[in-house]
């Protein structure tokens, strides 16, 4: 596997399923559908980080950290994986979330304030900065924290997407077994990035489709390009990147992020009533009613396979319960 130069824990549950999507293939009258279900991987309800943090978390504690420490959304997916990771080894856990307490514990926070996760808002500064200067508080009062950037979106937790990938052309292989595209929702980027390094790496000739979920195109290829590259270096490859070696589509970014339409519910409802499988209104519900639409539009040719790379985000569901039904009528 090309990330055995990284030291690695043990955290997710892998390999992920590997399943059809036959009722909705049918239903859309496009290419033959499947999923990677990368939603079942643990940490408390799952989801793509838990690939990520199996390289966090071995680096952090080969750097002796007692603390892992991040930073995202009041609903971060990231967020309530990380405490969980921190929680599975024994290591303290400070999130800092955007914004102002919110009314009601719910979604991902309910489960945070369940793995005893310290809260930390950032009121009206980034999270990242807010992040940085409560990282050296706490060093400041002796502790050793280890700080993980938004989406654990760095070179070393770009590598589990790289691991990933590998993981996909072994059950490819073990099931004569292709995919002529990979589709995923793609935001802080480590996830589309581990994907096409590894896919270089590996000789996946496929199309690698992230739907942005609120980066311009631009921006998103540019942090592309810089973390598959970073992550390249990491790994020991001779191997660099540059923006037009990733595809990226902004058209589906909506209102902005966290802003659901009726593209994120259709989506939802859809996939839960054909497949009884559950996405997430932020990222996963984004990223599927734009595969859908693109089926629409004969983008993707009905000949043709396709994956959708499911990243999780249940917890983050069950906190928008109104934004999908009381908004919308009742289904």
């Amino acid at each position: 596997m090309i990330t055995d130069p990284l030291p690695r824990v043990d955290i997710a549950h892998l390999p992920t399923p590997l399943e059809p999507l036959p009722r909705l293939s049918a239903r859309l009258h496009g290419p033959e559908l499947w999923v990677k279900r990368d939603d079942q991987t643990g940490l408390v309800t799952g989801g793509n980080k838990a690939r990520k943090l199996e390289f966090l978390v071995a680096d952090a504690l080969a750097e002796q950290a007692d603390t892992l420490i991040t930073c995202g959304a009041a609903q971060s997916n990231h967020a309530r994986q990380t405490a969980a990771a921190a929680a599975k080894f024994g290591l303290d856990r400070v999130l800092v979330l955007a914004g102002e307490p919110p009314g009601r514990i719910r979604g991902n926070l309910l489960l945070d304030h369940l793995l005893g996760a310290e809260l930390v808002w950032s009121g009206d500064r980034a999270p990242p900065e807010k992040m940085e200067t409560v990282a050296e508080e706490l060093r400041g009062n002796g502790r050793r924290p280890y700080v993980i950037p938004y989406g654990g979106s760095n070179a070393v937790g770009a590598s589990g997407y790289a691991a990933a990938l590998d993981e996909l052309l072994t059950q490819c292989a073990e099931r004569d077994q292709r995919f002529d595209h990979i589709v995923l929702a793609s935001s802080s980027g480590g996830t589309q990035a581990g994907l096409c390094l590894a896919a270089r790496a590996l000789g996946f000739e496929g199309r690698i489709l992230g739907i942005s979920v609120e980066p311009s195109a631009e921006d998103l290829r540019s942090n592309l390009a810089e973390l598959a590259s970073d992550t390249a270096r990491l790994l020991g490859l001779e191997l660099a990147f540059e923006p037009r070696d990733f595809e990226v589509d902004d058209g589906y970014v909506g209102g902005g992020y966290g802003v659901i339409s009726d593209l994120e519910r259709d989506a939802i409802r859809t996939l839960a009533r054909e497949e009884a499988l559950l996405l997430d209104p932020v990222y996963t519900g984004r990223a599927f009613g734009g595969l859908i639409d693109l089926i629409h539009k004969g983008a993707l040719p009905p000949d043709d396979k396709v994956l959708f790379w499911h990243t999780g985000g249940t917890g983050g569901l069950f906190a928008r319960g109104g934004d999908l039904f009381e908004r919308a009528g009742s289904g």
